[in-house]
Order: structure tokens, then sequence, then C-alpha cells
């Protein structure tokens, strides 16, 4: 019986279909765009896997009569892009496909959300169902993927477990496809090989001084943990938080990248785009209670643990 993994070609997914195979789990089947396979350093190891284009999947969905969950992490994740028909194509509506056939066919269904969804945090970072209908995301990443968690809380037929993850910054080996789009910690290893300096965004908002701006940075195996215990316990079906539960600032990242490569630390600041400042989150910080009552009892890498992983991986990964 086999796990579809969509998205697999990406940075947690790969990492998720790697771990499962390294768990003994070799019966998955792929979901991507196959021109991913050409450019992704993370794809290594799951070359041979039975695959299917993520343009077609709903086409080949007929044949598969041997599917025993669903992690539906394939999605567009640029918080830049502003085109809300390809967001909504890719992000809700895709989904919203999967969890019909999921709920037909009775399969259990886990689907990447987003701390995005939080938006500027006015309203908390609960993941308790009574609250998500107040959360007012700032762009349009965010927002396609919250519109997909109001739906799913809506559906009377439902897969016979869902969960919904919130993700929120994570960090990790094989990000470095994702452009301007991998954690910060991959861009600052890169500059401070190059310059010996790390630039952060200078605080817009009065109150918060620069680099005190704060993040749920998360570690990517801590991540496939966590979808792992959702996959393989089964607890209460919903919407799940999944970071730390311990926001640190941009100046606490750096202090930690600096010492992981034995540099001293040399910080120069940049403004903030203009075109980033009205979407951009001055602080993220997951509420764990929910994922730790399920059952969730791992504890989480700090920023220094996961920083020193990962720069001694990137240091063997030139």
């Amino acid at each position: 019986m086999s796990i579809m993994v969509t998205g697999a070609y990406g940075f947690i997914a790969a990492r998720v279909a790697q771990t499962l195979l390294a768990k003994g789990q070799t019966d998955l089947i792929l979901v991507d765009n196959p021109e991913f396979a050409k450019t992704r350093g993370c794809v290594n190891g799951l070359e041979n896997l039975p695959f299917i284009d993520r343009e077609k999947l709903f086409e080949e969905l007929v044949k598969l009569n041997n599917i025993t969950a669903v992690i539906h992490l394939g999605a567009c994740t640029d918080t830049g892009n502003h085109d809300e028909g390809y967001m909504w194509k890719m992000n809700t509506d895709y989904t919203k496909k999967l969890w019909q056939w999921c709920a037909e066919k009775k399969i259990p269904l886990i689907y990447a959300s987003s701390g995005a969804t939080y938006g500027r945090g006015e309203e908390g970072y609960s993941d308790d169902h009574a609250a998500i209908p107040h959360y007012k995301p700032l762009n349009v990443y965010g927002r396609s993927k919250h519109e997909f968690d109001l739906w799913a809380l809506e559906q009377k037929t439902a897969p016979p477990y869902w969960y919904g993850l919130k993700f929120f910054n994570v960090y990790g080996m094989d990000e470095n496809h994702k452009g301007r789009m991998a954690s910060p910690i991959f861009h600052g290893f890169h500059q401070i090989a190059t310059t010996s300096k790390m630039s952060l965004f200078r605080s817009h908002k009065e109150g918060i001084k620069d680099g005190e701006q704060m993040r749920d940075f998360i570690f990517v195996d801590d991540i496939v943990k966590l979808v792992l215990f959702f996959l393989e316990k089964n607890p209460p079906s919903g919407i799940y938080n999944c970071g730390t539960g311990h926001a640190r600032t941009f100046v606490d990242l750096a202090k930690a990248l600096f010492k992981a490569i034995g540099k001293e630390v040399n910080i120069e600041w940049m403004d903030t785009p203009e075109k980033f400042r009205k979407g951009y989150q001055y602080f993220t910080q997951a509420d764990m209670t929910k994922a730790r009552e399920a059952g969730y009892n791992e504890p989480f890498l700090s920023i220094e643990e996961g920083v020193d992983q990962y720069v001694k991986w990137l240091k063997s990964h030139p």
C-alpha cells in the first residue's frame, strides 16, 4: 500500500519522502513538476520511485486503488507572487480536489497550510478552529492558504483523518532551489562566506529596533517529525500549528550563524524593499498547545542547534 507525496521535489516534501524511505516505507508515489528533477539536489535518492506529473494527477487518480495516505505539500510558496488566479489554482483549488478525492476514497490527508495565514498577529497565533476565521493574511500566498483552511472547516464530508499543518519559518538542508525564498540562514551563510558580513532588514515599525523582528524558526527535520507524527498516530483531525513555540530575533539568528561559521559578528543593515513592507510580519510564534495535547512530545532544536547542524551540512555541500 502506497503513500502519495505531492510537491515531492520541493524542500520539505523531499525530506519527508527521504525520511519515509529510511524508515522502510518504500511504497511511495511522488507528485510534482517533472522539470524540477533536473535542477534540484533534494531529488537525490528519489529518482527511481513512481512519479506523476502534477498537471496530470487528477487524470491518474482514477487508476490508483492502493493509496493509504496523501501528504500534500505541493504549492506555490512565493510570498511575493501577486497573481491571485495562479495562487488559487495551485494552492486552494488543487487542494480542494485532493480533499474531495480523499473523502470519497476514505484516505487520510495531510496538507500544508502556513504561518502566513496569521497576518500581523493582532488576533494571536492560536490554531483553535473558532479563532481561524478572524485572521487576516497580509499577502496573496497567505490568503490562498487561509481560504482553504476556512473551506476545510466548513466541509461536512471529509477524509477519515485530515490535518492542515501551519508551517512557520522552516530552514535546513536542500533549500537552495528556492532562490530568494530560501531561509535567511541559507542566504546569510553565503553572504558571510563571500563578504564576512550578513545583511538584515531594518525595522520600519515604531517600538521595534533593527534586527528585533522575530520569527518562529524551525529546523526542517523537526517539521518532518511533526508530519510523520500526524501520519502515524492519527490524533484528532483538524488544523495544527507547526513551529517551535519560541520566537527568536533576526539578531539571534545572525549571532548563531556567525558562531557556527567561526567568524566575528558583522551585521550590515538595509531597508526593507517598499514592495514587501505592507506584507511584512514583525512577529510570528506558533502556539503549540494543541499539538502537545494531541500527544506530540518531541523537543525542538533551538536556533543555535539547528543553525549549527545546517552550517555543517552547507560546508559539506558546496
